[in-house]
């Protein structure tokens, strides 16, 4: 029988190396400045969705949103096991907020067809809202199940799931489609395998070609590099090494949902703190001496 997952990746800021030139004069992050990684939590989803699969039987389906840079997650998808890779790329969908993203998605999942499963990563490190899962499950209106440990059981269009409740643990069981966000205890990721590694990383988005082509031909006429082009994608599709890219008008979605205009999120204010004091002050360890520095941190509003 088998199950179709699909797997909601991204590629994020690596927060683990946050530097003084890691925000601009404004109090927004600068990414430009920040390597990019493959969001921590959405590798344990992609291998909860290779062990359905090898549990099973099936395919699974990963699909990001971002720049042409994005794809480099989903190469990393394909060399861990996925069986496609689609990358949503569109300037119009800049500045999206959870709810924009979490639409573009339902659109994107739409255009896909047919699925069982759709997993998520808990949440994302340069957001931490964890709202992205939840909002696309409402859009798609299934089923869905958060802070996933483990899913126990899956036959008859249904899964037995354990989920965590902070102290505890509960057991649900859900009728499919389902979406279920994975916690970081739930699995071990694998790691890329070798022969993968061989063939994917070779795997390129039509937009990639695009920019590849014009590199190396910066003096070649329009209808030179466009036959070029073309070349390129035809021999990526042969080889099975097309990453598919779909833009807003590939999934039919509505403008006025997408971007800065369907991103209700405003930010109220950003303060930028920065530490400029140095050396340090030592507290005696007697009653007067924590007296006097209880009365310092009062003075200093760090106490009320």
């Amino acid at each position: 029988m088998g199950y179709h997952s699909v797997v909601c990746v991204k590629q994020v800021p690596d927060t683990a190396n946050i530097t003084g030139e890691a925000m601009k004069a404004d109090g927004t992050v600068n990414r430009a400045a920040l390597p990019t990684v493959f969001n921590p939590d959405d590798l344990h989803a992609l291998e909860a969705a290779l062990d359905i699969r090898e549990r099973f039987g099936g395919a699974v389906t990963a699909v990001s949103m971002g720049p042409l840079a994005a794809a480099e997650v989903l190469r990393e998808c394909l060399c861990r096991g996925a069986d496609r890779a689609i990358l949503i790329n569109d300037r119009r969908a800049a500045a999206s907020d959870t709810l924009a993203t979490s639409y573009i998605l339902s659109r994107a999942v739409t255009k896909i067809g047919s699925f069982d499963l759709i997993f998520c990563g808990r949440q994302a490190i340069d957001g931490d809202t964890a709202q992205v899962g939840p909002q696309l499950a409402e859009k798609l209106g299934i089923a869905q199940v958060t802070y996933t440990e483990r899913l126990l059981e899956l036959h008859d269009g249904a899964a037995r799931v354990r989920r965590s409740v902070g102290n505890g643990w509960e057991v649900l069981d859900v009728r499919l489609p389902m979406l279920l966000t994975i916690l970081d205890t739930a699995n071990r990721p694998r790691p890329s395998a070798a022969r993968r590694v061989m063939r994917f990383k070779r795997a390129r988005t039509a937009g990639e070609v695009k920019r590849e082509v014009e590199a190396s031909q910066p003096g070649a006429s329009p209808g030179d590099r466009e036959c070029e082009y073309a070349a390129g994608l035809e021999s990526l599709k042969m080889r099975g090494l097309l990453i598919e890219q779909w833009d807003l008008d590939d999934i039919r979605a509505e403008l006025q949902w997408c971007g800065i205009s369907g991103s209700p999120t405003k930010v109220y204010r950003v303060q930028s703190i920065v530490l400029t004091k140095e050396g340090f002050k030592e507290v005696q360890a007697t009653e007067e001496g924590i007296r006097t520095m209880v009365h310092e941190l009062i003075v200093e509003h760090t106490l009320s």
